[in-house]
């Protein structure tokens, strides 16, 4: 299985604070099953260029390769890119997709999202050779108007949420529906360290077995892969 969001590359933004702790969260994803991981640190265009951002992530990869242990999670970078107005003419884009796949995850405003918004997503999905993926999406729907997420996943973007929105009660049955729907393409723990924000994201895979049948969640895994391995 694949996590696809996490900060777990050593001291790269708000995430994991050593090479230890991260040698800690890949040894509990592979308690979980899961055997790959993609790393998504923060990038703000507003705070570094495209190419500084690259040689802080590689430093951070190289790091955490030197652990080795055929039993850990297989690593790929991407970034979680923070969306801003005009991101469709950030020279560079692409370099930040996951691994040599055309994936790329956008955080997008806690707020409203204007008709610009919405149609700057839909272009940068249909004309940059990207995929947009919009990271755990579940925190933004209490802010959109009815039928936002249908009219993106109509244009193209694939939708990522949290394991949280699985794991947790109150939100495990609208997450169900989101995934019947067919409105959740991608899981991720999005954990940040050990302690407050531990990778939890073999649960999620837990209860949607227990919800749709083992048959359910193998199906998700094949999907994933093949949408990692697209160029």
């Amino acid at each position: 299985m694949i996590d696809w969001h996490t900060h777990i590359l050593p001291e790269m933004d708000d995430g994991s604070r050593s090479v230890e702790e991260s040698n800690q969260m890949l040894q509990a994803l592979h308690e979980q099953e899961i055997d790959c991981v993609i790393a998504t640190p923060h990038f703000l265009a507003n705070r570094e260029p495209v190419e500084h951002f690259l040689a802080r992530r590689e430093q951070a990869y190289r790091q955490l390769s030197q652990l080795g242990g055929e039993d850990l999670p297989r690593v790929i970078c991407g970034a979680e890119v923070l969306y801003y107005p005009g991101i469709s003419r950030l020279e560079g884009l692409e370099r930040l997709a996951i691994g040599d796949s055309n994936l790329l995850l956008l955080e997008m405003p806690m707020e409203k999202w204007t008709e610009y918004t919405i149609r700057e997503l839909g272009e940068l999905s249909g004309t940059s050779g990207l995929t947009i993926v919009l990271a755990h999406i579940e925190r933004y729907l209490g802010f959109q108007s009815r039928g936002v997420v249908d009219r993106l996943c109509k244009n193209g973007l694939l939708m990522q949420v949290n394991a949280s929105f699985f794991n947790n009660f109150g939100t495990r049955h609208k997450a169900f529906k989101l995934l019947q729907a067919g409105n959740i393409h991608f899981i991720g723990s999005d954990c940040h360290n050990m302690d407050t924000r531990p990778p939890r994201i073999g649960y999620a895979y837990g209860w949607i077995e227990k919800k749709f049948g083992k048959e359910y969640v193998l199906q998700m895994q094949e999907y994933n892969s093949r949408m990692l391995e697209d160029k």
